[in-house]
């Protein structure tokens, strides 16, 4: 059904109007090992003696110091499985077509063309993500299960909407994900 454009991952079907984007594998390589770096220094952390982290400068609590630990393992190791349950996936990490968008990272699923407003770019520490300025955000913030929900309103608190997306997986640079957002949300919605 699709045919692949400029061996880039992108696939776009004339016939259904439809442009899917798939996961950039080297991408999510370098996000697997930056998560293993991280929990590979939380075990540090932790596993340090009172002495070692009396050495420390400015944070030499060892409950402080021990407590970072679990928590970078933590954080960290679910990002790490997360991602690397995305190196296996042959899903595309977002397609879209005349019905929406669908994004097959969040829990949302497809974002029909009439519930979105346009696009917005939230930047911070130099990395974009692509905002979606929703007609009713509330209905996406109630999705999925409690986790989801939380993480739905801390990004409506950090960027103003439920619904972000990063190009950092995917095999495609943010300035062309934008344009392509745009170019179907002109078209359709």
């Amino acid at each position: 059904l699709h045919t692949p454009l400029a061996d880039e991952g992108r696939m776009n079907t004339s016939a259904t109007d439809e442009y899917a984007i798939a996961h950039s594998k080297k991408k999510l390589l370098l996000l697997l090992a930056g998560a293993c770096l991280f929990v590979a220094s939380g075990y540090w952390f932790f596993q340090m003696d009172d002495a070692q982290i009396a050495t420390l400068r400015r944070f030499n609590a060892p409950w402080f110091v021990r407590g970072m630990g679990i928590c970078c393992m933590v954080f960290f190791g679910f990002c790490g499985l997360f991602v690397g349950k995305k190196l296996f996936d042959k899903k595309p990490g977002l397609v879209l077509n005349a019905q929406g968008i669908y994004i097959y990272d969040l829990a949302i699923g497809l974002i029909p063309w009439p519930d979105i407003a346009g696009f917005g770019v939230y930047e911070m520490h130099g990395q974009k993500t692509l905002v979606f300025k929703l007609h009713e955000p509330k209905k996406y913030i109630d999705s999925g299960n409690a986790l989801q929900r939380k993480l739905h309103q801390l990004s409506t608190q950090m960027c103003g909407s439920p619904v972000a997306i990063s190009a950092n997986t995917l095999q495609i640079g943010f300035d062309d994900l934008q344009a392509i957002c745009n170019r179907y949300w002109k078209k359709y919605g």
